[in-house]
């Protein structure tokens, strides 16, 4: 079947110094060679394809707008499996957009956000696993995060979702082999084979699922909720640690009514950080909102920050704050504010963790935070980056396969022939498709490739 031609920028839109316009789709090369003269005065197509070839860039009317360079693939050796071309500009709006229009008169249509890298999973050249990690490598924002996705894209958590795949897809093949070929010398299906390779699977997914807790914090970072009593400075070690003023930090208690949330990196960990209002009881209708939503980041939280003024008294609302703050989530309490002569606050409190010192206006303190907060979160584990799952469809795949493969277990215990067992077994090995997408539904595609941006 034929592909229709599709063309976008593949590169972020602004002004940079090289901006690329791709196109896939049957007649790409010829499509870009209409509006690209190579300088030797042969056309694209005539050159070997991967190779860049220098010339002019031409807009609709037949000017010249640009030097670039121009290369084409053959399909079915390109990205999307589909003949390929690429027009490296210089990275003016301008360029692209006059380039785009004459791509577009020569019949080519604008691509969908993911297109192309949709059109490589419908085409075979990426698995759907693969085809996640292309926009996760994207967004990645720590040197861990772009490991994890490099290593998916790669392929390496779709070979660990098929090892477990081709076990549960040999138990299926010999029970028929044997059903069907009765007078052919084949082993006897028995309940110890069965068992064995659904013990490997239960395993292998067990372990599978395990990873998801590592790897979404490494891909998509942990949500952590800075709180505190009123002017204790949680909006000042905001601003510290994304490094600029994003919160309004005045001397009056209750300036922070709404969340205010930022990222950064502390410790070599992504932290989704939420500036909430102080906790205190108040009259103020405006204000009693703010204090309901830090209560809900609180219980959302994947790390609390309790920050206690240095330079008071240590009140029982702090303390009960920094008590409510470690039956929820993992927690550091930040005496700040020890640039100021302190009042007689104890070192560390009660059957909580040590409490660390710190001054969010001079920046003291915060290496012994970025030290505790990747103590919290270490980076390392046995699995490779690659082989973690780091979203909840992945995630809820994998439960679901090894959901079925336990109730192929518990019948098998309970003295239920194998042959019973195949319905359990289809249902995992059609959730573990999903992962991959040799089962997935195309409204989970579309959904999946809906987070693309076009040109990718």
């Amino acid at each position: 079947m034929a592909a229709d031609l599709i063309a976008a920028a593949a590169t972020a839109w602004g002004r940079s110094a090289v901006g690329i316009v791709r196109l896939s789709g049957d007649g790409a090369a010829n499509c870009a060679g209409a509006v690209f003269s190579p300088a030797d005065g042969r056309s694209l197509r005539d050159h070997p394809p991967g190779r860049l070839v220098y010339g002019t860039l031409r807009d609709q009317e037949g000017r010249p707008v640009d030097q670039v360079l121009g290369t084409w693939s053959a399909a079915p050796r390109s990205y999307t499996g589909e003949e390929t071309a690429e027009l490296q500009c210089h990275g003016s709006p301008m360029v692209l957009t006059l380039a785009l229009e004459a791509l577009y008169a020569q019949g080519a249509r604008q691509a969908l956000a993911g297109e192309f890298t949709k059109r490589a999973f419908l085409n075979g050249k990426l698995d759907l696993a693969q085809a996640e990690a292309v926009m996760d490598l994207i967004d990645a924002e720590t040197p861990a995060g772009a490991r994890v996705a490099a290593g998916q894209l790669s392929g390496e958590l779709s070979r660990r979702v098929e090892e477990v795949y081709d076990v549960l897809v040999d138990v299926m093949a010999h029970f028929h082999a044997v059903l069907d070929y009765p007078d052919e010398d084949l082993d006897p299906f028995t309940v110890q084979t069965v068992d064995k390779a659904l013990a490997g699977a239960e395993e292998g997914l067990s372990a599978l699922l395990k990873s998801y807790d590592r790897g979404r914090i490494l891909a998509q970072g942990v949500p952590c909720a800075i709180v505190g009593l009123p002017n204790a400075g949680k909006s000042s070690l905001l601003n510290a640690l994304v490094g600029y003023e994003r919160s309004i930090v005045t001397e009056i208690p209750g300036t922070t009514r709404d969340m205010v949330e930022e990222r950064c990196v502390l410790g070599g960990v992504l932290l989704r950080l939420m500036d909430t209002a102080g906790l205190r009881e108040t009259e103020d209708r405006v204000e009693q909102l703010g204090v309901e939503r830090s209560r809900r980041a609180m219980e959302r939280a994947g790390l609390i920050l309790v920050v206690v003024d240095r330079s008071a008294c240590l009140t029982r609302e702090a303390l009960s704050l920094a008590q409510e703050a470690v039956s929820l989530a993992p927690t550091l309490v930040l005496y700040n504010k020890c640039d100021l002569p302190p009042a007689d606050i104890p070192r560390s409190l009660p059957d909580l963790p040590g409490a660390l010192e710190v001054s969010a206006k001079l920046g003291t303190g915060l290496d012994a935070l970025a030290q505790a907060v990747a103590a919290l979160f270490p980076q390392g584990g046995e699995e490779a980056p690659g082989e973690l799952l780091t979203n909840a469809r992945q995630a809820e795949a994998v439960e679901r396969a090894l959901g079925s493969v336990k109730r192929a277990q518990a019948a098998l215990a309970g003295g239920v022939t194998p042959d019973a067992l195949l319905t359990d077994a289809e249902e995992a090995l059609s959730a573990l498709g999903e992962l991959t997408g040799k089962t997935v539904r195309e409204d989970v595609t579309a959904r999946i490739f809906q987070r693309f941006c076009v040109g990718k």
